[in-house]
């Protein structure tokens, strides 16, 4: 009762009360919270069966622990503009999933977790959805007990949930990635020969036009930096063609260019670097295809948001990127 007086008094205390647990609660197949007044939702990625690494200890020198949990993966971020604190957005929302069935396997703030190691040795949404300050985060790991995972006598599957809080400025933003048992159906068994239903075909490739329509973002194929370069070559002004294309085809939409780097470097000259890098790829859209600048904005974006492994050659290339991101479709 104690702690529970406690997380009411921090809810209101830092305006939570008097929201309706309807306009912030998940969208199908996702638990409900209570966010801030004014919390506004980034991003929503599904996968409807896949793998997620939970981490579950601290980076050492052996790495980071993690389960291994399959299962149906929701990805949401939010972004919270105000004075509080990580541990005061992170606080309530642990009561809230503790008070849903799940039991904590692991917390720490950043330095206890493993500082920069931890970070990037996780699975972090990409900024923008998702920025995380070094200096400054905190990780939640739970999970419901093993005895919740039985259903009608079949084991369905471990449901756990981590939730990532980084205060970067102005701003605070949370991570929330939900794994929830899925159910599959039986295999069937013909003429000694083990199968399942038809596998689904796989899904082509989306061209950049259709992958900005379908996900709203989309990195640039074709542009290639060598480690602090920000020069654009011929052949990557020739690979922007497709984005020309999309923004000729829809003369409304607004995008955002985000650079990215590796960590060659401290991360104040990374994010300058990511920025120009961004700011090249504009000038290049505004000089060779004609794109109102007005229409395009940049930012830059560091290391904080790799999509490889900055420990090898290959992986701090594919960090060197930069993405396009739809900002509004007047």
């Amino acid at each position: 009762m104690l702690r529970c007086a406690q997380t009411l008094a921090l809810i209101c205390a830092l305006g939570w009360g008097g929201i309706s647990p309807s306009l912030l609660a998940a969208e199908e197949g996702g638990m409900a919270l209570q966010l801030p007044a004014g919390a506004k939702q980034l991003t929503r990625r599904e996968t409807a069966l896949g793998s997620y690494a939970l981490p579950v200890g601290a980076f050492s020198a052996e790495g980071i622990p993690l389960e291994q949990v399959e299962g149906h993966i929701l990805r949401r971020t939010w972004q919270l503009q105000g004075d509080a604190t990580v541990l005061q957005v992170m606080a309530p929302v642990r009561s809230q999933l503790q008070a849903q069935g799940y039991e904590i396997l692991f917390q720490c703030p950043e330095r206890q977790c493993g500082g920069f190691d931890f970070r990037f040795g996780i699975e972090v949404v990409p900024a923008p959805d998702m920025v995380v300050s070094l200096s400054d985060y905190q990780f939640l790991a739970v999970a419901k007990p093993q005895d919740a995972a039985i259903v009608d006598g079949v084991d369905t599957g471990r449901q756990v949930a981590s939730v990532l809080v980084s205060r970067n400025g102005s701003a605070v933003y949370l991570q929330l990635i939900e794994v929830a048992p899925v159910i599959l159906p039986p295999l069937e068994v013909a003429e000694g020969v083990v199968s399942t239903t038809a596998p689904a075909e796989e899904a082509p490739k989306l061209g950049l036009s259709n992958h900005l329509a379908e996900a709203g973002h989309a990195v640039l194929e074709g542009l290639v930096f060598d480690t602090g370069a920000t020069a654009l070559g011929e052949a990557s002004i020739i690979a922007l063609e497709p984005l020309a294309v999309f923004l000729g085809d829809i003369p409304t939409v607004r995008i955002l260019i985000v650079g990215h780097t590796d960590t060659v470097g401290n991360l104040e000259d990374n994010i300058a670097l990511s920025q120009r890098r961004a700011e090249a790829v504009k000038e290049a859209l505004v000089e060779n295809y004609d794109i109102d600048p007005d229409r395009v904005q940049v930012v830059g974006a560091g290391f904080m948001a790799p999509i490889a492994s900055n420990l090898t050659a290959p992986g701090r290339e594919k960090n060197r990127r930069v993405e396009v991101v739809l900002t509004s479709r007047d």
